[in-house]
């Protein structure tokens, strides 16, 4: 599998072949500003002691704090966590928020662990990183297999240490706990706006087919986002299957059928099959919505898409992107589509600190207003460079980036 960080590297040099930019500036934005790898006990409920690694990369934080996701999984390591950071630093400057880049995670699988043992092992990672983060250094949110109350007991956690508990050290957290309205939907509903504001330019109809791979937190909201504003959401996949109907699929029924079995496998009225077959059915609209490296050289013929649109992070390995680039099917980028998050994050942080609470029409829009701005200035600029959508985000993102750090 491709080294993630590697293929953010891939990905800055497409970029910036395009456009000159100051070489001391390529040559420091290749590198983090600072890498954290802690060891986190946790004692376990049959009273056994685990340590798991944790890690934080602070990327760039020249337009604001360091602000990305924490992730639990058993794939995550410091190269992941690394390019993760990278793309979140051009996210926050493709959006245009004061914030800068970062990311954290942990080596484990949580899915057999009980509440019990997420907490201690979310405690602990908070333990181990709270002289590192901060609401004005560094303010890491949810991300993958890591929920709203996870970001609760890290908040709890921070204040207990340090004595603020004001909850800006971190995004993401349930409404009783200082959250914002509207953060769990944000990712998609950013993406949708995005969609919306380029759909004319793909060429794509006023009523689309939808695939979508990933049926978590964004892959959901996604499939209810698109279908009800009228489109039609006719393959999801989870890491365990894949469900398939060219008719259109019962989005509500399937996201009931999910939270009852676990997995999407054996909807009624609907084919299962693998769970990466979802990548090939031919449709207007392809939202990988999982983890990287999901369409790369050996699979990316098998794509019938006529669009990407990524809400997961990395899923197209810069081999694939200049593969669709060469048969004209365009790819809505990752740190443009799936940057509603980190804005809605922004504005938790922002709310946080002042001590507000913003409705959620307020908060979205607030968000529909900037992710149409940016979605139109970097289809504009790609359209100027005669370039896809991503080399025009990462050009765009480094711009502000060099501005920044002059």
């Amino acid at each position: 599998m491709n080294n993630p960080f590697e293929n953010a590297l891939a990905q800055l040099e497409r970029a910036t072949s395009l456009v000159s930019f100051d070489p001391d500036f390529l040559r420091v934005i290749r590198h983090p500003n600072r890498q954290v790898r802690v060891s986190i006990p946790v004692k376990m409920d049959d009273g056994r002691l685990e340590v798991f690694e944790g890690y934080r990369v602070q990327f760039n934080n020249a337009r604001g704090p360091y602000k990305g996701g924490i992730r639990f999984h058993q794939d995550t390591d410091i190269e992941e966590v690394k390019a993760l950071a990278f793309w979140m630093a051009l996210k926050t400057a493709v959006v245009n928020i004061p914030m800068g880049g970062g990311k954290g995670g942990v080596t484990v699988d949580p899915k057999p662990f009980t509440d019990g043992e997420k907490e201690r092992l979310s405690r602990g990672w908070m333990r181990a990183m709270a002289e590192v983060v901060g609401p004005q250094q560094d303010v890491p949110a949810p991300d993958v297999n890591t929920t709203p109350q996870i970001m609760a007991w890290m908040a709890d956690e921070y204040g207990k240490i340090t004595g603020d508990t004001s909850g800006a050290v971190i995004t993401g957290k349930p409404l009783d706990a200082g959250g914002s309205e509207g953060r769990g939907t944000a990712t998609a509903q950013g993406g949708f706006y995005v969609f919306e504001s380029l759909r004319e330019r793909l060429g794509l109809p006023e009523q689309c087919t939808v695939v979508i791979q990933g049926f978590g937190n964004a892959g959901q909201f996604a499939a209810k986002i698109w279908s009800d504003a009228g489109h039609k959401v006719i393959a999801v996949s989870d890491s365990r299957a894949a469900v398939v109907n060219p008719e259109g699929l019962d989005v509500a029924a399937l996201i009931d059928h999910k939270a009852s079995t676990r997995s999407v496998r054996d909807f009624a009225g609907a084919e299962t099959i693998e769970s990466i077959d979802v990548l090939y059915q031919e449709c207007d609209l392809l939202i990988p919505a999982a983890l990287e490296n999901q369409i790369h050289e050996g699979n990316v013929e098998k794509i019938q898409a006529k669009v990407l649109l990524e809400l997961a992070n990395g899923p197209t390995t810069p081999e694939a992107d200049d593969a669709l680039f060469g048969r004209g099917i365009p790819v809505v980028p990752d740190i443009l589509a799936n940057a509603g998050g980190v804005t809605v994050s922004t504005f938790e942080w922002e709310q946080n600190v002042k001590g507000e609470s913003w409705s959620e029409q307020d908060v979205f829009e607030k968000l529909k207003v900037i992710m149409d701005r940016e979605a139109v200035a970097i289809a504009d600029r790609a359209k100027e460079l005669d370039t896809d959508l991503r080399r025009a985000a990462f050009v765009v993102a480094l711009e502000r980036l060099q501005e920044a750090m002059k």
